[in-house]
This record gives structure tokens, C-alpha cells and sequence, in this order.
């Protein structure tokens, strides 16, 4: 079965290693390189950019596995994944590179573009992202009823922290009652200072792996309270991101109502 999945899947797997394999090579020059932007070792955004695609393609690559059929649009929207992220990736590394920052960075023409291509290709994909939960809600699936709402449920946070990214893009800026870098967590850098639209963000994007995990580990104990409790979860999960999303719009940081 694995084997079959790396070969059904191979351009989204593939395209996971190389990010993976970008993370680690950042993380060993970050060690020797500690040139800062906006107040952080200017490696620790492509690194978490990085992190990140590889934890999504092999997230998509496994929803993809599920659903059956559809294999010439599968396979072509894994390419169009394939270069989203190349593009994205280039463009973060490149920016960090020359010193300055790839989101929200308008400053001059050259930048403006690099961040407008950016966002176009971020577009794209979260519309593939919502062709494929519309797919997952329209194709028969040969899954216990609890996993198929885990996933259906995991592509609807995911949009919804996609929507949540594009108010922030609209913004130009994730930083709200203070200016984007300063004080901030460990490596996410999350403001300790400001509202920060990042974290309801980072939640709502995570919502994809967060609600399938959370059906199949109930469903493996308890399958007749599967489908309920994922249900319940994902609609609390919303709620805590639409939380952290107007605390953020308050000009409140993350930990303030937490401890």
C-alpha cells in the first residue's frame, strides 16, 4: 500500500522531499549566516515556508490517494501544485537573499511584482483546494463515514484559513496596533506585543491535517461517537480560529486571553 502510494502520488511526494530538503539545508546555513529582517535571522521564514509546503503537498498527495477516479485532473493539479511551490520557494529564498522581505513588500516595482506573482500563485491553489473539496463532497468514497467528514471537514478549515490569508494580504501587513517584526514566539515569531492575523492564519491552513487525525484516532476506539465528536471538533476548531481572528483584529496578541 505504501509503495502504491509513492507511486500514484509521486509529484506531490516528490515535491514534499525537495521542500523537506530545502528546510534542512537552510536550517544548516541559518547557523552560519545571522543576518536579520525585521528583528529575526532573515533564513527562519523560507525555513517555515518550506516546512510547511512539504507538511501540505504530502497532505494533499494522501487526500488524493482516497479519492477515487478523476486520475488526469489529479495528476494535473499535482503539477500545478508542483510549481505554485516553486515559484513560492524561489521567491522567499530569493527576497531573503537579497536582504529584504517577500510578503507584503511593495516598496519598489521589482518587489511589488515578486509579491504580486506570489499571490497569484497562492490564489490558484487554494482554488484547486477548493475544486478538491468539492470533489470530496460529490464522489462516493469507499471510507468509514467518520473519515470522509474528517476530510471533508479539513479542506473547509483549510479554506477558511485561506480566507483569513487573504484579509491579511489585503492589509499588506500581519501586524495589527504595531509594526510587522519586533518581539515575538520562538521561530513562528507570532507578535507578544500586537494582534497578529498569522496565528488564526497558521490555524485555520492546519485545520487540513487537524480534523482527518482527529477522525481516525477516534474511530480506531470509539466508531460510533467517530462522526459526532469530529463534527463538534471542527466546528469548535472554527470558533477558536474565528476567535483568535478578532482578538488579532483588536490589536491583542495571541497568549493575552490564553494566560
Amino acid at each position: 500500500m505504501i509503495r502504491r502510494f509513492f507511486e500514484d502520488q509521486k509529484i506531490l511526494v516528490v515535491t514534499g522531499a525537495v521542500s523537506f530538503a530545502g528546510f534542512l539545508i537552510l536550517a544548516i546555513v541559518m547557523l552560519f549566516d545571522q543576518t536579520q529582517i525585521l528583528g529575526i535571522n532573515r533564513w527562519i521564514k523560507p525555513i517555515k515556508f518550506f516546512v510547511s509546503i512539504a507538511i501540505y503537498v504530502w497532505t494533499i498527495a494522501v487526500y488524493f490517494q482516497y479519492l477515487p477516479g478523476w486520475e488526469a485532473a489529479k495528476r494535473r493539479i499535482s503539477i500545478a501544485m508542483a510549481v505554485i511551490f516553486a515559484v513560492e520557494q524561489i521567491a522567499v529564498v530569493g527576497q531573503a537573499a537579497r536582504g529584504t522581505t517577500s510578503h507584503f513588500n511593495v516598496g519598489n516595482p521589482f518587489d511589488g511584482t515578486v509579491y504580486a506573482i506570489m499571490g497569484a500563485a497562492i490564489v490558484i491553489n487554494t482554488i484547486l483546494a477548493g475544486v478538491l473539496a468539492w470533489k470530496y463532497f460529490t464522489v462516493r468514497m469507499d471510507l468509514p463515514r467518520p473519515i470522509v467528514i474528517g476530510l471533508q471537514l479539513g479542506l473547509v478549515l483549510f479554506l477558511l484559513g485561506s480566507i483569513e490569508g487573504a484579509y491579511m494580504a489585503a492589509q499588506t501587513g500581519h501586524t495589527v496596533g504595531g509594526a510587522d517584526g519586533g518581539p515575538g514566539l520562538p521561530l513562528v515569531n507570532w507578535s507578544t506585543v500586537a494582534g497578529d492575523l498569522r496565528v488564526a492564519h497558521f490555524l485555520g491552513m492546519h485545520g487540513l491535517q487537524a480534523a482527518p487525525i482527529v477522525a481516525w484516532l477516534i474511530n480506531k476506539v470509539q466508531p460510533k461517537l467517530a462522526t459526532p465528536t469530529v463534527i463538534a471538533f471542527s466546528i469548535i476548531y472554527a470558533l477558536f480560529v474565528g476567535f483568535l481572528f478578532v482578538e488579532a483584529l483588536n490589536g491583542r496578541p495571541f497568549l493575552t486571553r490564553l494566560f
